[in-house]
């Protein structure tokens, strides 16, 4: 009796561990490789990258990173934004405070602008990822916030 006493406190100590570590885990799920974007990002090939992490196909994507981040910067941080390490905090136009009311959905992560002009210049645009998540735009607009 005492044994299955033990033996219940540990599976219920073990799945509070798994739930809290779950809850850091990033999904990816239809995230693809920040270098090669056809093929799907995996957990193992990562990389630090403006306060978060950022994923690759392979181990050999990761020295192609390394060897030209400003080439895949945008990428990077379009991935950041999908896997919701980085959080929106302003008009990647602006800089200003966003209205709700003007979001657009870009490539699966919705984005909002401070007013209707903003939200027509991203509607307008035909590669919206390049335009909301070039370096520019994504630093006045999206931040990842520190690790306690």
């Amino acid at each position: 009796m005492r044994s299955r006493v033990i033996l219940g406190l540990v599976a219920a100590i073990a799945a509070v561990v798994a739930t809290a570590y779950a809850a850091d885990e990033i999904k990816l799920d239809d995230i693809k490789c920040v270098v090669a974007a056809k093929n799907p990002a995996k957990a193992a090939n990562a990389v630090d990258y403006k306060g978060g992490k950022v994923f690759f196909c392979c181990m050999n994507c990761p020295k192609a990173f390394s060897a030209d981040t400003a080439k895949f910067s945008t990428s990077a941080n379009f991935q950041l934004a999908a896997t919701h390490q980085a959080k929106q905090v302003a008009c990647p136009f602006s800089g200003e405070a966003v209205d709700a009311a003007q979001t657009v959905k870009v490539n699966g992560v919705e984005v909002s602008f401070c007013c209707g002009m903003c939200k027509g210049k991203a509607e307008a645009e035909k590669d919206q990822v390049a335009l909301i998540f070039a370096d520019k735009a994504f630093d006045k607009g999206f931040k990842v916030p520190e690790k306690k």
